[in-house]
């Protein structure tokens, strides 16, 4: 925050206040005169009036930012005499300005003449105080409430950094060692094919922005480097299906939010069957919802009692507390099962078009 800058809007809005206010007392002045006969000169007498009240409450301001800090009994006390003081004078000035302007020159041979209506200035007074007073701890709620929202949001970026860097070093790991096995059974063009392909894909990944969201076009687009760098390691017995609308590819998505998910098909689905592994990933608008489902077709039947067989581990969790972090309860992500063996992977939260944000 610009300290300098906000003191300004401070000091701004003080005095905007301080004029409209003073104006409002002279305004009601003026209208309560209507109802008895008095001269045009009366205008100039209210209004000295009133110019005498704001130059009187100006010193109050000062006074008061001094005594912020001390104990509240102590505050009352100076408020009080502080209020009472600059009525006692605005009602010297005030009978003053009557006596010269409107009563030609009248002076009272009682001194105490001089401090009459001072006791209806007082309350005038306390109540500008208490309004000060009022304001001061206003701004004070307010400027608490955006340090806590600040910081708030700022623990929830940190969440959010948190567990979409999470998915690099776990993906990372499973990748490394996929080389490594490549290696070891001297497939050297397909561990280096791997190895570019991996590259690209952590380029991509660290590119990106954590906290924002991206269209699911583009979620695909690295969804896809991911799978060239699995189909290096499977080849034929690798299939994968892309059935997504054009108007869904625009909607918002976390970033990797689906690599987890195609790794566990990947794992639990690809990796174990002798045959062709399927993975068919699909995403259409439902109301004001977007649903993304990823369905594979392990050799074994997904029991969802026995969440355990897929595994619950970093990549699972990782997405469940993103969307958690994101969206709050309005999203759904569960694992059922497919027919007649494998698993169906589900995601749906809430829609936002990436067209809508570029506008």
């Amino acid at each position: 925050m610009n300290w300098r800058a906000y003191l300004e809007d401070r000091n701004k809005m003080f005095w905007l206040l301080q004029i409209t206010g003073w104006l409002g007392y002279a305004l009601v002045q003026y209208m309560g005169s209507l109802m008895h006969e008095m001269r045009e000169i009366w205008i100039a007498i209210v209004l000295l009036g009133a110019y005498a009240g704001f130059l009187l409450t100006v010193p109050l301001r000062y006074l008061y930012r001094r005594i912020w800090h001390i104990h509240p009994m102590l505050q009352v006390v100076v408020v009080l005499l502080c209020s009472y003081l600059a009525a006692a004078i605005w009602a010297v000035i005030d009978n003053l300005t009557n006596w010269e302007i409107y009563k030609f020159g009248f002076r009272p041979t009682n001194l105490l003449f001089y401090f009459q209506h001072s006791i209806a200035k007082f309350y005038i007074m306390l109540s500008w105080s208490g309004l000060y007073f009022v304001i001061k701890y206003y701004q004070l709620l307010q400027d608490a409430q955006q340090k806590s929202l600040a910081a708030a949001s700022m623990a929830h970026q940190s969440q959010l950094k948190m567990l979409r860097y999470q998915l690099n070093p776990h993906f990372l790991f499973n990748t490394l060692n996929a080389i490594s096995t490549l290696i070891l059974v001297n497939e050297n063009k397909a561990a280096n094919q791997m190895m570019s392909k991996l590259s690209r894909f952590l380029r991509y990944s660290l590119d990106n922005d954590p906290i924002k969201r991206i269209t699911l076009e583009q979620e695909l687009s690295a969804a896809q480097l991911y799978l060239d760098i699995e189909k290096v390691r499977f080849g034929e017995r690798l299939n994968v299906v892309v059935e997504v609308s054009a108007e869904a590819k625009q909607a918002l998505v976390p970033s990797l939010i689906l690599q987890p998910l195609i790794e566990n098909a990947i794992k639990y689905a690809v990796a174990k069957t002798e045959h062709t592994g399927s993975i068919h990933i699909k995403a259409i608008r439902i109301d004001d919802d977007l649903q993304v489902t990823i369905t594979d077709n392990g050799p074994e039947p997904f029991d969802p009692d026995k969440i355990k067989i897929r595994g619950s581990g970093v990549g699972l969790m990782n997405i469940r507390e993103r969307l958690k972090a994101l969206y709050g309860k309005e999203f759904l992500f569960t694992l059922s099962a497919n027919t007649p063996s494998g698993c169906i992977a589900s995601m749906r939260f809430p829609w936002h078009s990436g067209t809508e944000n570029s506008k």
